[in-house]
């Protein structure tokens, strides 16, 4: 049993693994809308407060909603896109509506959803989580050059940092073990900032500057409007969405050694639903599981959902404390990125791990693990070979998770021979295939 100082140490690590995945999203929105400060410190704040509010529904979970795994929920990056232009097109109010029903559709859908997985064997969940893990690498190696756009990408000492978090991680996995091995990207964060301070890359500006309190409140950016165009765009957001939670669920049962069903995917979905509806009320954005917390989950071998709940709950508090909230901004974007470069890899080495169990002697099945994952990947690394398609299908086809795993799952039809090989269940612990 952790003690509580352990649990919040635990939890905090993995809010510093999801923090700029989850601001980033309202910084880029807030700023392509042109709100105001106070607006965009009112979206980052509801963000984190819904953030936590979404882990804690899944993590805790009811007898119909939440996967009930050591899972962070947060804002999916799918949605930055859409919200901006349909934001454009009419309004905020316009794209808030839309989240909401879109997430109504992601409750009803999720049984239908779950009577897929038929389509799922072993050879597919390992060949999707390779591709989410691949898929996420150059994101690493972005952030540990600086981050992309920044006027110093690719500075010798973004390099230095980038790797010397990760050197630092490394090292305290390999000397020490318990506790101290569990909290070594936390470890690495830190001393990696106090690097970056000595290098003068640490600004306390946005703390100062940021207030003690902010309450969040429903509909802030005022009463949701409905457009179906707007509402189908959304729908289709979250159906990329819980292609890749499904993906990541795969993942989570085998760093816990748990087994994923059927109704367990089914549940988590319906637990995203909720906690997109959630989005919409409080003016923050659609949700969805997070792969870097995942791959931190398998780096450190603590498997406890009481950390995930710690986690939701000072995601809570975050959100209703900016100032608290602005404190953890202050990581540099090379440190982040080494400690990426870990938690990405290992949520790629689970692939491999899944695709271990499958018999890759035989033809079809390295087919199938072949072309997916060189579609995956090559979607995400050109995404733009698909600009001259229809808005929607460009949408779904330059994420790289949904046609890694469109491919998987039409080759798996169209190569296996046997009902038994298409109908393996989903199971964290099965056995190699045939």
């Amino acid at each position: 049993m952790l003690s509580k100082q352990k649990l919040f140490t635990l939890g905090m690590q993995h809010v510093l693994a999801m923090y700029a995945g989850a601001v980033i999203v309202p910084l880029i929105i807030g700023g392509a809308l042109k709100l105001t400060p106070a607006q965009i410190a009112y979206l980052i704040a509801a963000d984190l407060f819904t953030c936590g509010i979404a882990t804690l529904l899944q993590v805790i979970g009811t007898r119909y909603t939440g996967i009930k795994l050591p899972v962070v929920l947060g804002c999916t990056f799918t949605a930055v896109g859409p919200i901006i232009a349909i934001s454009m097109s009419s309004n905020l109010a316009t794209a808030y509506g839309a989240i909401m029903v879109s997430g109504l559709f992601v409750v009803l859908a999720a049984p239908l959803f779950g009577k897929l997985l038929r389509f799922f064997p072993t050879v597919v969940q390992g060949s999707v989580v390779t591709v989410i893990g691949l898929s996420l690498i150059p994101v690493a190696m972005n952030n540990a050059a600086g981050g992309m756009g920044s006027p110093d990408f690719g500075q010798p000492r973004n390099l230095l940092l980038a790797f010397g978090t990760l050197a630092i991680i490394l090292l305290i996995n390999r000397l020490f073990t318990g506790f101290v091995r569990a909290i070594s990207v936390l470890v690495g964060l830190i001393v990696g900032t106090a690097a970056a301070y000595g290098l003068g890359m640490v600004s306390f500006a946005g703390v100062n500057e940021a207030s003690w309190l902010n309450i969040v409140q429903p509909f802030y950016f005022g009463t949701p409007e409905f457009n179906l165009v707007a509402i189908l765009t959304m729908i289709l957001v979250n159906i990329i969405s819980m292609v890749e939670s499904t993906g990541v669920y795969f993942a989570l049962g085998k760093a816990t050694d748990q087994e994923v069903t059927k109704s367990d995917v089914v549940k988590g979905l319906r637990g995203e639903g909720v906690a997109i509806v959630l989005g919409g009320i409080f003016n923050a954005f659609p949700y969805t599981a997070f792969s870097q917390n995942v791959g931190l989950v398998s780096l450190t071998q603590i498997k406890s959902r009481d950390v995930m709940i710690a986690a939701g709950g000072i995601l809570v508090v975050l959100g209703l404390l900016p100032k608290l909230a602005a404190l953890t901004t202050v990581i540099p974007n090379p440190v982040l990125g080494g400690a990426m470069i870990a938690m990405f890899g290992m949520v790629v080495a689970s692939g491999i791990n899944i695709l271990s169990r499958v018999d890759l002697r035989q033809n079809e099945n390295l087919l199938i693990a072949a072309c997916s994952i060189a579609v995956g990947l090559g979607s995400a690394a050109v995404p733009q070979m698909f600009d001259q398609l229809p808005t929607m299908a460009k949408m779904l086809l330059q994420n790289g998770i949904v046609t890694g795993a469109i491919t998987a799952v039409a080759l798996n039809i169209l190569l296996s021979h046997s009902k038994q090989k298409v109908s393996v269940p989903v199971t964290a612990n099965a056995v190699p295939e045939a």
